[in-house]
């Protein structure tokens, strides 16, 4: 099983990106797909995550409201549209899979079992 992160890159406060994530070696329509992100002296935290549709989504409080998780499970994609970043937003983003189907709410790291490499997300102010 493979997840590829995509999409980073530097943007000024206020602007938007799109993280894509793409796995392969196996599908995923009935676990969370999730997005994390590290910052520099961090501990990873959690940003967004989704089990079927957006009717099944959570969010990170920082982010509600301007970050939307979606996925597409026709081609085991899962994406992030980030508007109104911020600097504080600036961090090395992940996307990860539960480890156990069906389950919402998850917000622990330690509960994904899938990583993606990761791609660096930088928000100049």
């Amino acid at each position: 099983v493979q997840l590829q992160a995509s999409g980073g890159g530097l943007v000024q406060a206020g602007g938007s990106l799109r993280l894509s994530c793409a796995a392969s070696g196996r599908t995923f329509s009935n676990y969370a797909m999730g997005w994390f992100r590290q910052a520099p002296g961090k501990e990873r935290e959690f940003v967004a995550a989704i089990l079927w549709s957006r009717g099944t989504s959570w969010y990170a409080g920082s982010v509600k409201g301007r970050f939307a998780i979606s996925r597409d499970n026709a081609k085991n994609m899962v994406y992030l549209q980030m508007n109104s970043l911020k600097p504080e937003d600036t961090a090395v983003y992940y996307c990860a899979v539960d480890a156990l189907p069906y389950r919402r709410g998850v917000i622990e790291y330690n509960e994904y079992h899938y990583w993606g490499q990761g791609t660096q997300v930088t928000v100049s102010s």
